[in-house]
């Protein structure tokens, strides 16, 4: 059986977004897949009690620090976004919907909202932001928000933020490696571990 990473996610998460530089090398290091899991990060906020750390002072600003120095770390760039929080709904639902439909696009989609929202900052909060972003990544914006748009989009949206819920997680980036639970891109040394082990 092929060993893989579930990898649950939501764009407005900085911690998310390093994870996502470094969970490819560690799964093409041990031979493992990496499985996408888009949630609606505000839906497991809701259903769990839990906040961003961002509105928790003096954390907030400490978290800001620390994801800068995780930056430097692993050699990719990292620039605070000035228009957090993002109500991220459409994206997520874009990144359901593409996954979806034209999965052998997803990557590009998911590289493209990422750099907008964590590298090259944009006011994703915009639908005209995210429209102009997804045109300059090679994308049809209006048929790619027609599809976040379509009720099965929503509904699979819902079941995986869903199913997070339900293997207990509770902020973003969360990792599966078979049922052992990892929080934070912070964690990544333990995911190699499991992987390595597995």
């Amino acid at each position: 059986m092929t060993k893989s990473v579930d990898f649950y996610f939501d764009f407005g998460s900085p911690a998310a977004y390093l994870a996502a530089t470094q969970l490819p090398h560690v799964c093409a290091d041990t031979g493992a897949q990496l499985v996408w899991k888009p949630m609606l990060l505000g839906g497991v906020f809701q259903a769990t009690g839990n906040h961003s750390p961002a509105e928790i002072k003096p954390k907030g600003p400490y978290m800001t620090t620390d994801l800068k120095r995780f930056a430097r770390r692993y050699g990719v760039p990292f620039v605070h976004n000035p228009h957090f929080p993002i109500n991220t709904l459409l994206l997520m639902r874009g990144a359901t919907g593409i996954q979806a439909k034209e999965p052998a696009r997803f990557g590009a989609y998911v590289d493209a909202i990422f750099h907008a929202m964590w590298v090259e900052p944009k006011n994703l909060n915009d639908p005209a932001t995210v429209g102009a972003v997804l045109q300059n990544a090679g994308f049809d914006a209006s048929v790619l928000l027609a599809l976040a748009g379509a009720q099965e989009t929503k509904d699979r949206l819902k079941a995986v933020t869903q199913e997070a819920v339900e293997r207990g997680v509770f902020g973003a980036p969360t990792m599966f490696v078979g049922d052992e639970m990892f929080w934070g891109q912070d964690r990544l040394d333990f995911v190699r571990e499991a992987l390595d082990a597995a």
